[in-house]
C-alpha cells in the first residue's frame, strides 16, 4: 500500500515509520528541477535520484527502509511510489503535491515553479 502523505505531515509518518529505521526521501526529479528548488533535509535522508535512472540505480535503496517519494505535484512520485511497491519495498509513501505543496506548506523559502 502506498501512503499519501501531505508535506505538512511528513513528520508525522517519519514518526509512524520509525521502528523501521530512518526514512529517506527520495527526489526523483530532473538535476534541473533540483537545483531551481529543494527540500532541507530534516529528520530524514535526502536522495537524489532523477525518475528514469532508477531502475539501474534500485540497489541503493533498502528494501526495509521506509521511502517517501518526491517530485514536482506527486504524480512522478506516485509512479515510482508504484514501482517500489512492485519491487518489494514494504514502506512507501507519495509526497502529495511535491515540491510545490512543500513551498506552501513546510518552507516558503522553496521557490515554484
Amino acid at each position: 500500500m502506498i501512503d499519501q502523505v501531505q508535506p505538512a505531515q511528513l513528520q508525522d509518518w517519519i514518526a509512524s515509520q520509525a521502528a523501521h529505521g530512518s526514512t529517506v526521501v527520495l527526489d526523483v526529479r530532473e538535476a534541473w528541477e533540483v537545483e531551481t528548488a529543494c527540500v532541507t533535509a530534516q529528520g530524514f535522508e535526502l536522495l537524489k535520484i532523477p525518475m528514469h535512472t532508477l531502475p539501474p540505480r534500485l540497489q541503493e535503496l533498502n528494501r526495509d527502509q521506509p521511502i517517501a517519494c518526491l517530485c514536482h505535484h506527486g504524480a512522478r512520485s506516485m509512479q515510482v511510489a508504484a514501482f517500489l511497491v512492485q519491487q518489494g519495498f514494504s514502506h512507501v509513501a507519495n509526497i502529495s503535491g511535491g515540491i510545490n505543496a512543500w513551498s506552501s506548506q513546510v518552507d516558503a523559502s522553496v521557490p515554484t515553479y
